[in-house]
């Protein structure tokens, strides 16, 4: 067996010359030993920006889909007031607000709005069900509003269009 950069080459392990433990042991030490956050640092904020945006993007598509009547009356069940106002409001939010999220465009802004809708989805729909998504529990909405108040505090990265127009 020889290890080099990484790898390990002439596993053998069919024919039992490979001791699974210090496999194991070479395997943990590379993982333990990772320099990827000096490598891809750059790369978190973006990778959590088009993910949180494309998750408020489609559900503000899907939003938009049901018609701006459906998203009312969900609303005013819930008791809020003025639904219509507030299913065109939620809908540009989470479509619009997903979108440049995405771009990383306004992204604190952006962010900060998406992290109060989430807020207000955990108070009025999520809470009541417990913890767990399957029975409609707030694991999800808690997730999207960590990752909106993240991004609201450390900002869009390197690559995004804020970071393009303050050159």
């Amino acid at each position: 067996m020889k290890l080099t950069g990484g790898v390990v080459h002439n596993l053998g392990w069919a024919y039992g010359t490979i001791n699974p433990l210090l496999l194991n042991r070479l395997f943990m030490r590379n993982i333990l030993n990772c320099m990827c956050g000096d490598k891809y640092r750059d790369w978190a904020p973006l990778v959590l920006r088009v993910a949180t945006g494309l998750i408020f993007a489609m559900h503000g598509w899907q939003k938009l889909q049901g018609g701006i009547p459906f998203v009312a009356g969900f609303l005013g069940q819930l008791g809020f007031p003025s639904p219509e106002l507030f299913a065109i409001l939620l809908i540009a939010a989470e479509l619009g607000g997903g979108i440049l999220l995405i771009l990383g465009l306004y992204t604190h802004w952006v962010a900060k709005i998406l992290a109060f809708v989430a807020l207000v989805a955990f108070a009025t729909v999520h809470m009541k069900n417990g913890f767990f998504m399957a029975s409609g529990g707030y694991e999800y909405i808690m997730l999207l509003f960590a990752a909106s108040f993240s991004l609201m505090i450390t900002g869009p990265g390197k690559w995004s269009l804020d970071k393009k127009m303050k050159k």
